[in-house]
């Protein structure tokens, strides 16, 4: 039986059960870019399915897919989530498109396997598949590597393993390393430890060494699933055999580190990152500001805010580590503390993020019973915060209880004018 033919017969065997997958790095080539084009998504929204096609031959004309903002992949995943049809209908052009320019490059119709990874149709892959072989375009390991990949995504595994068999038996498109890192990328994003691991001593069995995505992959999945022997194993492995860490790998660590609980592993990794210039993100200082503020240590707390300012972060970063500051000195109820790093703040352009870290003060003047300071606080943010409902409530709450009526009476007053009463 020829290969083409294999591989259909297997495609119309396998099972195809529904389950979550991550995107894997071998199709970030296509995504991962904003979708600017929003009215071609409108017009394919609200238009019947027959004119589809007609609306994207308008497109194309207007060279609306040649813009370097525009994205196949966003446009698929999310008409996919209002009209499954419809987005079969945009591969099906593309497809035709293609043929009809009788197109022979590789490379647009690996894309196209891709892209139906996002919809998670793996006959139309197939079908890519058999488009490619009727005009004698050379198969490569790219291209089953591509289709494992979307049967993957739609938790085909037994179709999966079954194209990377007959890879194996070919004699021109053998697996190769990333068809194993597919794999075990696949199962690190599901939580299997065991099988990624398998995944792994497979691709060294088979004579390739691991790559950054590998470690990526590898790492990942054994902090999802808390193994941190693990994960400190493969990273030293990885530092040792000369690859250096990408940010991936180092917000895995962090996040593996901070779960454990480990300060002392936290600022070594800070520190390198440091070193070597990376950033940190929104993300990464969340779990640093969670860890600090767990175990009280509000004076890390001010050196991340010193490393941050230096090194020029974003301004998300900038406001999570700021306000979480002031959080820290809220439960602590240091007033002078928390009125320096207020204005310290303020001064930079930063506000709060929402209701929860203003409220965190709020109460903190309250136990004080700190009225007037409570006062001026209020006033000091007014011009670059505005108070939620939820704020007020606690301002009639505490005055209430305080029994200081004329503050009371303002806050009212307040509520009314902002719409609240």
């Amino acid at each position: 039986m020829g290969l083409g033919l294999r591989v259909l017969s297997v495609a119309k065997r396998g099972l195809r059960p529904q389950l979550a997958l991550f995107p894997c790095r071998s199709q970030r080539l296509f995504c991962n870019q904003p979708l600017v084009s929003n009215p071609l998504l409108t017009k394919l929204i609200h238009e019947p399915n027959s004119r589809v096609k007609t609306v994207l031959d308008s497109e194309d004309n207007d060279f609306t897919f040649k813009r370097s903002d525009f994205s196949w992949d966003v446009l698929l995943t999310t008409l996919k989530s209002s009209s499954p049809e419809k987005a079969h209908l945009v591969l099906e052009w593309r497809l035709e498109k293609m043929l009809r320019d009788n197109e022979k490059d590789l490379e647009p119709y690996l894309e196209l396997i891709f892209l139906c990874s996002k919809v998670q149709n793996i006959p139309f892959s197939m079908q890519v598949f058999s488009s490619m072989e009727a005009r004698r375009i050379e198969l490569t390991s790219s291209v089953f590597n591509a289709l494992i990949y979307t049967c993957l995504s739609s938790g085909d595994v037994i179709t999966a393993l079954s194209l990377f068999e007959i890879m194996q038996s070919s004699e021109n498109c053998k697996p190769d390393s990333e068809t194993f890192n597919t794999f075990i990328s696949v199962y690190s994003n599901w939580g299997n430890n065991k099988a990624m691991q398998a995944w792994y001593s497979a691709k060294k069995d088979a004579g390739f060494s691991a790559d950054l995505r590998t470690y990526e992959s590898l790492i990942s999945g054994c902090v999802r699933s808390r193994d941190f022997d693990c994960v400190d194993r493969f990273y030293e492995e990885m530092m040792l055999s000369g690859i250096t860490p990408n940010g991936q790998i180092l917000e895995s660590m962090l996040r593996g580190f901070c779960e454990q609980r480990s300060i002392g592993k936290v600022e070594e990794l800070l520190k390198f990152m440091n070193d070597s210039e990376w950033e940190i993100n929104v993300q990464m200082a969340e779990k640093l500001m969670r860890l600090y503020f767990e175990h009280g240590r509000v004076e890390k707390m001010e050196e991340l805010l010193e490393n941050v300012a230096k090194s020029g972060q974003s301004f998300e970063v900038l406001q999570q580590v700021h306000c979480g500051i002031i959080r820290m000195y809220a439960k602590l109820d240091r007033l002078d503390d928390i009125e320096y790093s207020v204005g310290r703040m303020l001064k930079l352009g930063i506000s709060f993020r929402g209701p929860d870290d203003v409220e965190k003060v709020v109460c903190a003047y309250f136990r004080q019973e700190a009225y007037d300071r409570l006062d001026l606080f209020l006033e000091h943010i007014k011009a670059s915060y505005k108070l939620t409902k939820s704020t007020y409530d606690l301002l009639v709450a505490g005055y209430r209880r305080a029994g200081l009526s004329d503050k009371l009476d303002l806050v009212m007053d307040s509520m009314k004018l902002a719409g609240f009463l």
